[in-house]
């Protein structure tokens, strides 16, 4: 008999997400994902100066912060026709890169490893043997007898306590927990290093944005000056701050990271479930010259249909034939028909709840059931994220790609299709991070390079005034946040926003089903999971984990009764 398992918020991680999961003799054989607020910033922004859109767009999340405004200003400058100086794209690939690399090792240490490391099982593990299996695997310099003792004790003074803080209600005694004792010991101890850690390198972001979160942007470069004798600005010292960033993230990515998911990885590596749709889009990004020259980004573009790493597709976000939006079951409506799929360059957004008032037992998935929109890519549903950037630019033939991946699937003994799993997810996020930590070492010694050599330029001032730009013009704006390809696509009419749409990353994964009936990548990836505990679904999220959701950028709070709570005028 079926029996339906609801999971509702989904916790660890950012904004409310519900999964409700058909199980029939311990396996899912039917999902549904359900984004339970909305999202209108589509309605705020138009009226407004376009140059100032990217400070309103950034705030769609707090986690991702930098991205949304970065991909805000490429959209305005797509459309009036702006390329930025070298040092200004340099500018822009250091913060998104750092934050990529922030982004996932919190992702994998505070949000993602509790789904495979049993916390209270650390409390077995013997110190002297948590040391020998930590030093077997990295040069970390933290992995001492004593060490291991000293944090096995003050987990154990929590655990006494009652006060387990953020390991507490989680599902511990498992029967899907592989690691041994002192596995567990090992990661415990580093999730509580990297929580130490991930307060240094958003500094970097303070450096050349003035802050963090949302950091600060600029239509046309870089809002940071560049000489290395002024005090004011970003100067031989504070280069040297970030050059010294830069290196601790890359010893923490190559000696804590990296190590921890493959050993990780090693207990888990015949679970092969929660691949699910096996096609794999990627707007690509780290350009080294231009945005507009995707021959030049370090993440390649393309999209990969149905596992076949032997073909890349071409992506274009501006053909209306591509990317393209269903509302069939999501809680919006448009003119002419629900059935429909518009182009962001025509999307709307116009609420239409149907829903039940909360509380109640469960949706009506026949209908409208999520605040999240159904995106789809010819008419396909796609992932994004760490493992479809990873899949295009393996199929795409790029050799440091391909022998990151290559390397780590031999040293587990695994074939290239286990990629397309659970783990494969969680394994491609933490080598794209390797990766990417080697190419923000590159970007800024190109920017040191550049500061030698007199270029302290930041900013094309050409077409800042409105007075230059057409009547009219369209733009398109993308990025590859952490969590996926994100795009704004922006109409710009006498020198006002007109338009303005955002596809974002958990709009593509999270989707509900469109016209057709077709999962988006969450329902895709649970079917045939296992489900060994009912009331403790731990499989199910692990594999939502996976794909990191971020809900705060899908959707947005609205009041069920439709009040106004704040209104803000904004000069």
């Amino acid at each position: 008999m079926a029996e339906r398992i609801v999971v509702d918020p989904v916790t660890r991680i950012e904004g409310h997400l519900r999964i409700e999961a058909v199980v029939e003799t311990g396996r899912v054989v039917d999902a549904y994902s359900s984004g339970t607020m909305v999202r209108g910033l589509e309605l705020i922004l138009p009226g407004r100066d376009p140059r100032d859109a990217w400070a309103l767009a950034q705030r769609i999340c707090g986690v991702c912060t930098t991205v949304h405004a970065l991909t805000s200003i490429r959209a305005v400058e797509d459309a009036l026709d702006i390329r930025v100086p070298p040092n200004a794209n340099l500018v822009r690939n250091i913060m998104a890169a750092a934050l990529m690399i922030h982004d996932h090792v919190v992702h994998f240490y505070h949000l993602h490893a509790m789904d495979w490391v049993d916390v209270l099982s650390a409390l077995k593990a013997d110190p002297a043997a948590a040391s020998r299996l930590a030093q077997s695997i990295s040069s970390w310099p933290r992995s001492s007898m004593g060490y291991f003792r000293d944090v096995q004790k003050r987990l154990a003074d929590f655990a006494a306590g009652g006060q387990l803080g953020p390991f507490t209600n989680g599902y511990w005694g498992h029967p899907g927990y592989r690691l041994p004792p002192e596995a567990n010991l090992m990661a415990v101890a580093h999730y509580l290093e990297a929580l130490e850690w991930q307060k240094e390198i958003v500094k970097i972001h303070a450096v050349f944005g003035g802050k963090n979160p949302h950091p600060n942007y600029l239509v046309g470069g870089v809002p940071v000056s560049l000489d290395p004798n002024d005090p004011s600005a970003v100067n031989a010292e504070r280069l040297a701050m970030v050059g010294s960033l830069i290196q601790q993230a890359q010893e923490v990515v190559d000696q804590l990271y990296v190590p921890d998911v493959l050993a990780i990885a090693g207990f888990y590596k015949d679970e092969r479930w929660g691949g699910g749709l096996g096609n794999y889009l990627a707007y690509g990004d780290l350009p080294r010259t231009d945005i507009r020259e995707p021959e030049s980004y370090l993440l390649p573009r393309g999209a990969v249909l149905d596992r076949n790493l032997d073909e890349v597709h071409e992506v274009d976000p501006k053909d209306p034939e591509q990317v393209r939006e269903y509302v069939t079951h999501s809680w919006y409506r448009y003119d002419d028909g629900d059935d429909k799929a518009l182009h962001p360059f025509e999307g709307q957004t116009q609420f239409h709840h149907t829903g039940p008032r909360p509380p109640y037992r469960q949706l009506d998935t026949s209908g409208k059931y999520s605040w999240i929109k159904s995106p789809r890519w010819r008419d396909v549903p796609m992932e994004v994220g760490p493992l479809a950037r990873l899949m295009v630019a393996y199929a795409s033939g790029r050799e440091d790609v391909r022998a990151v991946v290559d390397d780590a699937l031999a040293r587990l003994k695994l074939p290239r299709e286990a990629l397309f799993s659970t783990l494969g997810r969680t394994l491609a996020r933490a080598l794209e991070t390797k990766l990417v930590a080697g190419w923000l070492g590159g970007f800024y010694r190109q920017l040191v390079a550049n500061i030698k050599a007199g270029d302290l330029i930041t900013v094309n001032h050409e077409r800042w005034d409105p007075s230059s730009w057409p009547a009219r013009a369209e733009g398109v704006g993308t990025t590859e946040a952490p969590r996926g390809a994100l795009g704004h696509w922006i109409r710009i009419e006498n020198g006002k926003i007109a338009h303005y749409q955002a596809v974002v990353p958990t709009t593509w994964n999270g989707s509900p089903r469109d016209a057709a009936g077709r999962r988006g990548a969450f329902e895709a990836a649970m079917l045939d999971n296992p489900v060994r505990v009912s009331d403790q679904p731990l499989e199910i999220l692990r594999t939502i984990h996976s794909f990191d959701p971020c809900l705060a950028c899908s959707v947005h709070v609205v009041d069920p009764a439709g009040s106004t709570h704040v209104r803000v005028r904004a000069f």
